[in-house]
């Protein structure tokens, strides 16, 4: 079934978004005039092909560039509006980030790549290995804090990134192809269990996927084809 049913106020509203660019002398226009807003508690599952817009999107929404026209607002905050500083800082307190190829740092511990958002947000010391070893404990990886990342498989570096994306409570979380550097088995365990943290928390999960069987754990799927948005469907359950 999908994740989780969507409250009324929107955590993020995309208005008119439109994003090119420079390529020589000519401009390419990547997307065009985009309207969505995203629920807070909802899954909504980008989907389309490579070339379709849909990393671009994600940058817009993350607030790493910024569009030719339009607003993007996430928690009533106009983004275009804020300066870098303000940026960094939204993104630290209020989003997560889920990628297709982990990002863990190498040279830090489990503990410590989770630790290391927690202490950007000012979380008290004491606190950090409680929190820690509650979510490791949650995504199966109790036990496993001392551990470096190339001690793991695909499928458990991918667990820690999912807990590294939560474990500062953000309001929004944004998940880029979360299976697409795995195989089908783990990459089925890693959806399971997308479902499973969101659903109990409520968070709110923006998925950027090429695949069909991965958006069906969404509760919208909006389609993107060549920058536009072309369809909008309920997902199919399991």
């Amino acid at each position: 079934m999908p994740l989780s049913e969507p409250n009324l106020e929107p955590i993020l509203t995309v208005n008119a978004v439109s994003k090119s660019y420079a390529e020589g002398r000519q401009r390419r226009t990547v997307l065009t005039d985009l309207d969505f807003s995203v629920a807070a508690g909802e899954c909504l599952a980008l989907i389309g092909r490579s070339g379709s817009g849909k990393s671009t999107l994600l940058n817009l929404l993350a607030g790493i560039d910024r569009p030719d026209h339009g607003e993007v607002r996430i928690l009533g905050q106009s983004l275009g509006r804020l300066g870098e500083p303000a940026l960094t800082l939204l993104r630290r307190r209020h989003i997560g980030f889920i990628y297709q190829f982990f990002n863990l740092i190498p040279t830090l511990t489990l503990a410590e790549n989770l630790a290391l958002p927690l202490e950007l947000n000012g979380v008290l010391a004491t606190e950090r290995p409680v929190r820690i070893a509650a979510l490791l404990e949650r995504v199966g990886l109790e036990g496993r804090d001392g551990a470096f990342p190339d001690q793991l498989s695909g499928g458990e570096q991918q667990r820690v990134a999912i807990a590294r994306a939560i474990i500062h409570e953000p309001a929004l979380v944004l998940a880029d192809e979360p299976t697409g550097n795995l195989d089908a088995r783990t990459g089925q365990r890693i959806l399971d269990l997308l479902v499973h943290l969101f659903r109990d928390e409520g968070r709110t999960l923006i998925l950027v996927t090429h695949s069909r069987k991965v958006s069906e754990i969404a509760g919208r799927v909006l389609a993107l084809d060549a920058g536009r948005l072309t369809a909008e469907t309920a997902a199919l359950s399991w």
